[in-house]
């Protein structure tokens, strides 16, 4: 078994002490290094070519954003933030130039070393995405309609399609690539569970935000659905839809093992809109949504799902596709112009998969 090579980047002593704890306790981690500011990681970076970087943003001489933008610059190595949740929307900025995951500091419980854990072990053999492509919206009619009276349940509503997507690790920087071409007048509500860590998804919606056309919200108990507008599960519930176009918030089971549930807000959707139903998983480890997709599939709904060589992890996707519950499987920078054909009425019939 191969030892991965790791550096720790964080000026606390006491920060660098629990990482360096927890990440060499099972004898398949090597910490090769460690910088107490962003100039020293610049420097590992390069002179150890470590296979994963962990980085605290709050640094000295150099932050961590601006050591991740060297890092990945220059030659790129896997990089995950452990940062504390009150930088929670600098570190997904830190996504956006580069960084592959977010978590918060762990303390030396056993969940905490089981999570970290898991995310070297999974981050440390990823392809890394160094840039986001800049893209602009397409065109899209955003003349206003009148109320649907077909809804499945009969309950009127101002959009036809609700477009719902799931995903996890490389999920941030992907739903940039798919949401920023969509314009402000996009003529559905988009629902999201992204997996995260507690205490992050507001600063990532803010993050989201400044880079969408559409405003960019947590998804609120009892907040009504609306066209052009973008909604995130809180990670601590799950974030469903009711008959009457709104969220509900239900807790996790306390074995779960995905925060929040992609299965609970794609069935919620496919049971209320039925063939107006959109799904797309994009990508991250395991098989959470694969049941929703399906339900979606099921009930008449397009379903998509992010192919393996634009995906930082191809897992769930996969999944996806081996159940048979894809139509099409697609390229990142190809869906936001699939979505737009489909939620502006350019394509309306069920094509094999692609």
């Amino acid at each position: 078994m191969s030892v991965i090579r790791v550096v720790i980047a964080d000026d606390s002593q006491v920060a660098r002490d629990v990482l360096r704890d927890i990440l060499s306790r099972d004898g398949d981690i090597e910490i090769v290094g460690e910088a107490t500011n962003g100039r020293e990681a610049v420097a590992l970076a390069k002179h150890l070519a470590p296979q994963l970087i962990t980085m605290d943003l709050n640094m000295p001489v150099m932050d961590g954003l601006s050591a991740i933008e060297e890092i990945m610059y220059n030659k790129g190595v896997p990089i995950l933030v452990v940062s504390d949740r009150s930088d929670a929307q600098t570190a997904y900025r830190a996504l956006e130039v580069g960084a592959l995951e977010v978590m918060p500091k762990p303390t030396l419980e056993q969940a905490d070393a089981e999570r970290l854990l898991a995310r070297v072990r999974l981050l440390a053999g990823v392809a890394v995405i160094t840039r986001l492509r800049l893209r602009s919206s397409l065109p899209c009619s955003t003349t206003a309609k009148s109320p649907l009276e077909t809804a499945p349940q009969g309950v009127p509503r101002d959009f036809q399609h609700v477009i719902a997507i799931a995903c996890s690790t490389g999920g941030p920087q992907a739903l940039v690539r798919v949401l920023r071409p969509l314009p402000s007048g996009f003529p559905a509500p988009i629902v999201i569970a992204q997996h995260i860590s507690h205490g992050f998804i507001n600063g990532m919606a803010q993050w989201l935000g400044s880079l969408c056309a559409m405003p960019v919200s947590v998804g609120q108990e009892g907040e009504q659905l609306r066209p052009g507008h973008i909604y995130l599960s809180p990670s601590e519930q799950d974030l469903c839809v009711t008959p009457d176009h709104r969220f509900q918030l239900q807790l996790s089971p306390k074995n779960a093992l995905y925060h929040p549930s992609c299965d609970v807000l794609l069935q919620s959707v496919a049971n209320v809109y039925g063939s107006d139903a959109i799904g797309l998983i994009l990508t991250g480890m395991g098989r959470d949504g694969v049941n929703g997709m399906r339900a979606i599939y099921q009930a008449g709904g397009v379903t998509f799902a992010q192919d393996e060589a634009s995906s930082v992890i191809y897992g769930m996707s996969q999944e996806a596709v081996k159940a048979g519950v894809i139509q099409y499987e697609l390229p990142l920078d190809s869906l936001p112009g699939r979505l737009m054909r489909n939620v502006c009425g350019y394509l309306n019939s069920r094509e094999p998969l692609a």
